[in-house]
């Protein structure tokens, strides 16, 4: 007998008038505001300008979302294409899809054509957003609570997530791991880590994102080994668990590599012009560029 679950929405859209709220949609664009937000003020506390943050995210949120779509397509794309299946589908974002690999991978060339426009080394910027990524994460994946996916496996723990039927898909009622709980809580976690890290370690040089990366990876292996829907198994495992792992290896290599190289913290994370008024006298940032 259950005795406790966790709803499910009975829809994922709510109209306000004509316009259709999608619940999956407004989830990531909180979550891109959060991260910004935070991301400003760590960049402030850098020694950079307000805004800058904001400025370079016009970049890499829109290449993030379609890395995100495109590896999720990808990897997925018995979904969208073949016999019975309609293509068009894989342009509609809103109804769920999107890989955090290829959203991350794609962004950081966004971020890239951004900060070097500035003249601000990718890594600081980095760093500065790596506790809001996380964040975002945390608040985007209820998105999937929204539209009833990515659970795990069968569960009657009293905070188990219930489940619809939906023939169309073959997705059957019951009630199964709240694989999108587990994940929200754990990015919660990681965005706390990098904080304390950052400051009990003054990371710098990128270090704060690896690490960020690096321990969201051990969560995503373990969410991976949980979850129920169709995905691509390579000597038994998830392609998702590989990627992990192989992310994962990547991540800490650079921490290690980095510490060597550039120990510390930039000094400067952004060049300052002549008569920019902005930062304080007393600032590193006040070296002329």
């Amino acid at each position: 007998m259950e005795l406790a679950y966790i709803p499910s929405p009975s829809t994922g859209v709510v109209h306000l008038g004509p316009v259709p709220l999608r619940g999956y949609a407004f989830c990531i664009i909180i979550g891109v505001f959060v991260a910004v937000w935070l991301g400003n003020r760590r960049w402030i506390a850098r020694g950079g300008r307000a805004g800058t943050v904001a400025d370079i995210a016009v970049w890499a949120v829109p290449f993030g979302l379609v890395g995100g779509r495109l590896y999720h397509v990808i990897t997925d794309y018995e979904l969208y294409f073949g016999e019975g299946r309609d293509w068009v589908n894989a342009f509609k974002i809103w109804e769920g899809g999107l890989g955090i690999w290829g959203a991350v991978a794609l962004g950081a060339v966004g971020a890239w054509i951004g900060c070097r426009r500035r003249g601000i080394p990718l890594p600081a910027w980095a760093d500065a957003l790596a506790p809001g990524l996380a964040v975002a994460q945390a608040i985007g994946r209820w998105g999937n609570w929204f539209n009833q996916e990515l659970y795990g496996k069968p569960t009657d723990l009293p905070w188990a997530l219930k489940i619809d039927a939906d023939p169309a898909i073959g997705r059957v009622a019951g009630t199964y791991h709240p694989t999108f709980l587990y994940e929200s809580l754990w990015c919660l976690l990681i965005a706390g880590l990098v904080i304390w890290a950052d400051r009990r370690f003054t990371l710098g040089h990128g270090r704060a994102f690896a690490l960020y990366v690096a321990s969201y990876t051990v969560g995503r292996f373990w969410f991976e080994y949980l979850r129920v829907d169709d995905a691509h198994h390579v000597l038994g495992l998830r392609l998702n668990g590989w990627t992990s792992i192989v992310v994962f290896l990547g991540a800490v290599a650079y921490m290690i590599i980095s510490a060597k190289k550039a120990p510390g913290r930039e000094k400067v994370v952004e060049p300052v012009l002549d008569g920019d008024a902005s930062m304080d006298d007393a600032s590193p940032q006040k070296k002329k560029v």
